[in-house]
């Protein structure tokens, strides 16, 4: 599959171009596996962006899913908030993710 263009941190430069097939695709040329748990919280965070137009921050996306953080980190093994929404072709999160 030929991905669209993405950015230098290899985020969709246009957000509409995403699909699933893309974002698990991206992942794979990325060599980040996306199992059920993950794939699960890319479309919370996609729901929680269709609802407040936003991307939240770690602590209210946990709260939002009902999961802890600190478990959030350990699944994805890195800031949780950058994988999650490059793959669900959402924008860049700021501040402490």
């Amino acid at each position: 599959m030929e991905l669209p263009e993405r950015d230098g941190d290899g985020y969709l430069v246009n957000m509409n171009d995403w699909t699933p097939e893309i974002g698990r695709a991206m992942a794979a040329a990325d060599g980040v596996e996306l199992d059920d748990d993950k794939w699960a919280q890319i479309l919370k965070a996609r729901e929680f962006f269709e609802l407040y137009n936003s991307v939240p921050p770690i602590r209210k996306f946990a709260k939002y899913i009902g999961r802890d953080q600190k478990e959030l980190f350990r699944i994805w093994m890195t800031g949780p908030m950058k994988p999650i929404t490059k793959y669900g072709g959402l924008p860049k999160p700021t501040g402490c993710v």
